[in-house]
């Protein structure tokens, strides 16, 4: 099987996307399928060997972040290239939803399309704006998928159809690996990953709640990975506690997994905007007891609090008082590690790779006998 699978965003800024689309490829290359990734970027950049890019991308603000993609003449004619070259025998467009290269791929292929959409919004004038616009490209879908409950209803809310769920995957084995020495501390170290200038990761939220965890655990620590202004959001905290918290930059996956194996609570203020949370999955593969807002994103991973903690969205005092719970409790924190180290079974490649290429095959088979599944009007 060919395999032509278009990323809306930048390939070389670390995202959610981005990375499920790298570990899935990479997935279905080691099965010895054919595979090739189209995305933006510059000619130049360090790329894997199945990837294609499109030219310079641009930024635009989206759902609380900032979405890096390509559209334009010479996109479009790099994106027809890569169709007639790649003689695909699906091709699987990522949030179908975006102004990028996917829906030019959707328009021009002809061969079964498949999409996921990851995103979640409650409201988003842009969608509701391009409506038109979205319902031709969406017509031409074979099948879709939403990696989550919530990613679903924004499909049906803005567009209409329906959608499979398949949720995002990871390698839980690469998480199992020692923690450093150097991220240990005698009263605990917790944790935090995301870009440090969306305010929709909630790092104000955990850093509001810091001097009073410190307070309770004096030797506690906090690490802090993601790229940022650091001196900036270090004059926030308070000259007494600084110390306390390290911020390690953007990370490498190697270090990444080491610091939530170090972390004995990984925390996740996020107040908003997100769609699965693969970063808590991530936590529980790595052994890290998760703390998190009560969104439903979080809720689905963690079985409604059966893996891991969860809080009011936004709440720094409840954050504060749950952190402190389970850092005097290492039999609360042994149980939701355990329950975790099963869970997050569901959500290794092994199993969301199974599920993606079945939909696959559904595709093919429904395209060669020259029907698709439409998704209806509202």
């Amino acid at each position: 099987m060919k395999i032509g699978i278009a990323c809306p965003y930048a390939w070389d800024i670390p995202g959610g996307v981005q990375i499920h689309i790298r570990d899935f490829a990479e997935e279905l290359l080691r099965r010895g399928y054919s595979v090739s990734v189209i995305a933006p970027g510059d000619d130049d950049d360090d790329l894997p060997p199945y990837v294609t890019t499109v030219g310079r991308p641009v930024a635009i603000p989206y759902n609380g972040s900032v979405a890096r993609v390509s559209f334009g003449p010479r996109v479009a004619a790099r994106v027809r290239r890569w169709l007639v070259d790649g003689d695909f025998d699906v091709v699987h467009v990522h949030e179908p939803a975006s102004m990028s290269l996917g829906m030019l791929a959707t328009w021009w292929a002809d061969v079964p399309v498949v999409a996921t959409s990851h995103s979640a919004q409650r409201r988003s004038r842009a969608m509701s704006a391009a409506q038109g616009i979205l319902q031709s490209a969406f017509e031409k879908l074979t099948a879709h998928i939403a990696v989550s409950e919530e990613a679903r209803r924004t499909l049906v809310h803005h567009i209409g159809g329906d959608a499979v769920l398949i949720p995002n995957g990871l390698y839980v084995d690469r998480f199992a690996v020692p923690p450093r020495p150097q991220w240990r501390s005698p009263d605990g170290t917790l944790s935090f990953l995301g870009r440090l200038d969306e305010q929709r990761k909630g790092l104000q939220v955990l850093l509001e709640a810091w001097p009073t965890i410190h307070d309770a655990f004096p030797q506690a620590r906090l690490l802090v990975a993601g790229r940022g202004d650091i001196e900036q959001i270090q004059q926030g905290i308070a000259p007494e506690h600084r110390d306390t918290v390290e911020f390690l930059g953007g990370v490498s996956d190697e270090d990444k997994a080491a610091m939530l194996a170090s972390s004995d609570i990984y925390v996740a203020p996020h107040i908003g905007g997100e769609s699965f949370g693969i970063v808590l999955a991530e936590a529980m593969a790595a052994g890290a007891p998760v703390l998190a807002s009560d969104l439903e994103a979080f809720r689905a991973v963690l079985d409604d609090g059966r893996l891991g903690a969860l809080v009011p969205v936004g709440d720094a005092d409840a954050l504060a008082r749950r952190a402190i719970e389970m850092l005097g409790d290492p039999e609360l924190r042994e149980r939701y590690r355990q329950a975790a180290s099963v869970g997050v079974r569901r959500y290794d490649w092994s199993n969301v790779t199974d599920e993606v290429l079945a939909v696959y095959e559904m595709a093919i088979a429904v395209g060669a006998g020259g029907r698709t599944f439409r998704l209806p009007r509202r």
